[in-house]
């Protein structure tokens, strides 16, 4: 019995243990399966199920063939001394490793590296598939293809791969690590900034904290209080972290439990380093992530958005990465601009405690031999006249002397209220708008500067109104914005308040560019003497703009006559009747073209008016002026049919050759030389057309009424009184004839009076051909009355009307004339009843 009595307690005892571990073992096993099915699945819903099927098959089988590593053939890899470790250098802060595949490389991770990559506080390495090689167009690319990796999605082993060849090769030389993708743009120089912020030594793992979203929430094998850096606006890694993990990344590779790589590294990092993303809110701003998919960073950049970012993805077009990057350097030259603004305010502000003239600054020294400016005020480096740029911070820094010099203030809200302009109300324009919002923004992020130390933040709501001016020493504006002021430490709070805030924009040094056209530099048998050219643009430069911001480096004793390299302009004019202006225009254009040899040719298209009768005595006069300059370049063209401006031009136009500069001009306009020298500059061949702003006169019989005699003795007098900016006029351009055919030309179509202009205009700003207008006081346009024909369509009578009504005369005559006249506003209200009664 006793034998039988222990054979059957140890059936009993064997009989509980082997239950436990077949219990064991099939919960084992079963979780497995269900993991990689899982797997399976997941790849199924991605990308189908053949492709995911195979995907999710080499995955795990290269998880399992991980052990045998094979070195891979790298191509450009930076190559560091051996006295370059962590901490001795500033080129040693981050290495970055790049993910990316062989379809990307000659575009993503060729803008990648040209743009951002180059301003590194450290080196960079992009990593793909084996098969991967430098692409031709950019055989400078570090590139590291990795051994028995493909570029299948998704991509947990070129992650982790990615990181363990970082750590043996740059282990020891670099103080963080960054994991980012070939759609990520990075701002260099805030990552440094952050970077050095942080202690290295400690283990860090820092991004944008995620847990999935709705859809993924509950799936990704994550504890209630574990979560993963997102992949995409970039993961930064200490060199703690990196060394804690590497030893470990075979296990992390074969044990996936979802298809999500930054998933994987998150969930390796926070059981082998013990620690989880950085929790916190500010790295949703810092490490950007915008949901737009392929039409993020396409549009607008100036947002609040952009501007505080580190990061910024996703970026899927290769060109809207050098568009960003472009966008950047801007911020930062503006950043280095009021550097020099707060340099010269401290000289300024020290010469006045010193007693020092600004003249003698030029040469000063501060020491022997420690001169204040290390550079001759005569070079391009020379930082500028500190008496100008100098001038200390403030809303009355322009003080006038007399009360003609007193600059008003334009009143902003929902529209703009302004003395200076012709329409005293109108909606804000763009441009003041966007300096409205750059101010704005920029004034948010100094009250936040100090945000999280004081436990509050505060937001912008709106702005309620403003002032604004624009002196000779910059902008001044004055904001009552709406706030919201949150408290978040201690008593949590949150109210509104409203604040004023007083601006002034300091104008800073003139910058300007000389472009010149190929045409020109063909003719010039000095072009390959570079001491000549110099000299050419610094006399070029000097006479353009004789400033006291700009000081010319005329360092060459030899001089050039620029008169003999001017360019022959063309000038076409349209013309139908009207024998008295015409005359006036012909004396005009040999005062100023004729008899001084001006380089200039003039075609008439001359149409047969329907009531005036003076195609004869035109010819005459056109015949005699011919007579009197036998050498000038005059010819007429007959047009036939009825008149139209559009067709006229073009029957000029094609008259010319592809590198003729051509002048659009109507008979009305009075000009002189200084207009034919600003024709030449700003015109420049497959790049630039210029539509100049001319003065319109308004009617002389409203603005000097008795006086009118005496018009005359005023007649180039510009002033708001007499006359006014045609803005919105386009008619009046020059451009070759070669860019007149790129745009696409005038629209033959229409008849009648205008339009055609503003057609041409928007042909011009749809192609690539940039556009520059600016106001030219010597372009007039004399006063004629306009005729509006019941013949027009409703849009050109519009306009036409509308013409007619601002050539009347300026507001301040309008409103005199109202308040001598008080029966004409009288008349107006009763006809305004009357229309509204009817209308009723």
């Amino acid at each position: 019995m006793g034998e039988v009595t222990y054979r059957s307690a140890m059936r009993r005892r064997r009989g509980l243990a082997s239950a436990v571990l077949g219990l064991t073992v099939g919960l084992v096993f079963g979780l497995l399966i269900s993991g990689y099915r899982i797997l399976v699945l997941n790849n199924v819903q991605r990308s189908g199920w053949s492709s995911s099927f195979s995907s999710s098959l080499s995955t795990f089988s290269s998880a399992l063939r991980i052990n045998t590593m094979i070195e891979p053939t790298v191509k450009n890899m930076p190559k560091l001394s051996d006295n370059e470790r962590i901490n001795s250098s500033s080129d040693n802060l981050v290495f970055v490793g790049v993910m990316t595949a062989k379809k990307y490389l000659d575009t993503r991770a060729k803008a990648v590296y040209e743009t951002w990559g180059q301003e590194l506080p450290g080196k960079i390495a992009f990593f793909s598939s084996e098969s991967s090689t430098v692409p031709d167009n950019c055989p400078e690319l570090p590139l590291v293809p990795l051994t028995r990796v493909d570029d299948s999605y998704p991509p947990q082993k070129k992650s982790f791969m990615m990181l363990q060849y970082m750590w043996n090769h740059y282990g020891n030389r670099f103080e963080w690590f960054f994991r980012a993708d070939d759609d990520v743009y990075v701002r260099t120089d805030r990552l440094e900034n952050f970077l050095r912020s942080v202690d290295s030594r400690k283990p860090m793992y820092i991004g944008q904290a995620g847990r999935g979203n709705s859809e993924e929430f509950g799936l990704l094998s994550l504890e209630y209080d574990e979560n993963f850096c997102m992949g995409g606006p970039g993961i930064v890694i200490s060199r703690e972290t990196l060394k804690r993990i590497v030893p470990h990344i075979k296990y992390c590779l074969r044990h996936l439990y979802t298809t999500h790589e930054d998933v994987e590294l998150g969930r390796c990092v926070q059981k082998y380093a013990g620690i989880p993303c950085t929790w916190s809110y500010e790295m949703q701003s810092i490490f950007y992530h915008n949901s737009s998919g392929n039409q993020a960073f396409t549009g607008n950049l100036k947002r609040k958005e952009v501007h505080r970012a580190i990061t910024l993805h996703p970026i899927k077009s290769s060109p809207y990465m050098y568009r960003l990057h472009n966008y950047m350097r801007g911020l930062k030259i503006q950043d280095l601009q009021q550097d020099k603004i707060k340099l010269q305010r401290d000289i300024y502000s020290m010469i006045k405690e010193l007693g020092i003239n600004h003249e003698q600054l030029k040469n000063y020294h501060v020491a022997i031999d420690v001169p204040l400016f290390p550079v001759n005020h005569y070079s391009e480096d020379y930082p500028g006249d500190t008496e100008i740029l100098g001038v200390p911070v403030g809303l009355r820094t322009f003080k006038p002397t007399t009360s003609d010099e007193v600059i008003p203030w334009d009143f902003i809200s929902k529209s703009e209220y302004s003395l200076a302009d012709f329409n005293p109300r109108r909606r804000i324009h763009s441009d003041i708008k966007e300096a409205m919002d750059d101010n704005i923004r920029e004034v948010m992020v100094k009250i936040n500067a100090c945000s999280r130390q004081r436990g509050r933040v505060v937001d912008e709501r709106s702005a309620l109104y403003g002032y604004r001016r624009v002196n000779s020493y910059g902008a001044d504006t004055i904001l009552d914005l709406l706030l919201v002021y949150r408290k978040f430490r201690g008593k949590k709070l949150t109210m509104p308040v409203r604040r004023h805030i007083y601006l002034h924009q300091h104008f800073t040094g003139l910058e300007i560019r000389e472009v010149t056209n190929d045409d020109d530099d063909d003719n010039d048998d000095n072009d390959d003497n570079e001491e000549f050219k110099q000299d050419n643009r610094n006399r070029f430069l000097q006479n353009l703009i004789p400033s006291r911001f700009l000081d010319f480096n005329l360092l060459s004793s030899k001089s050039v006559n620029l008169m003999e390299d001017q360019k022959i302009i063309n000038f076409i004019l349209p013309l139908s009747g009207r024998y008295e202006v015409f005359q006036r225009f012909i004396q005009n254009y040999e005062e100023v073209c004729l008899t001084t040899d001006e380089k200039t040719k003039l075609l008439i298209v001359l149409y047969q008016h329907k009531i005036e009768d003076t195609l004869n005595k035109t010819m005459n006069l056109i015949e005699q002026l011919k007579y009197k300059y036998r050498s000038a370049t005059i010819d007429v063209i007959l047009g036939s049919g009825e008149f139209a401006r559009a067709n006229a031009l073009h029957e000029g136009v094609i008259q010319m050759k592809d590198d003729d500069l051509l002048f659009f001009i109507d008979v009305d306009i009075v000009f002189t030389s200084s207009a034919l020298y600003r024709i030449r500059l700003n015109t420049i061949i497959n790049r630039q057309i210029y539509f100049p702003v001319v003065f319109s006169e308004y009617d002389p019989k409203i603005v000097y009424k008795s006086d009118y005699s005496k018009r005359h003795d005023k007649y180039y007098i510009i002033t708001e009184m007499t006359g006014y900016w045609r803005q919105f006029g386009f008619g009046i351009v020059s451009l070759y004839k070669k860019d007149y055919d790129i745009v696409g030309g005038f629209d033959l179509s229409i008849r009648g009076w205008g339009k055609e202009d503003v057609i041409f205009y928007e042909k011009v700003v749809k192609s690539k051909i940039k556009i520059f207008r600016a106001a030219d006081q010597h372009l007039i346009h004399v006063f004629h009355d306009v005729e509006c024909g019941k013949e027009l369509s409703d849009t050109q009578l519009s306009m036409c009307m509308g013409t007619k009504a601002d050539t009347y005369a300026g507001t301040e005559t309008l409103a005199k004339i109202i308040y001598d006249n008080p029966e004409y506003l009288q008349f107006a209200k009763e006809r305004r009843l009357k229309l509204t009664k009817a209308g009723s």
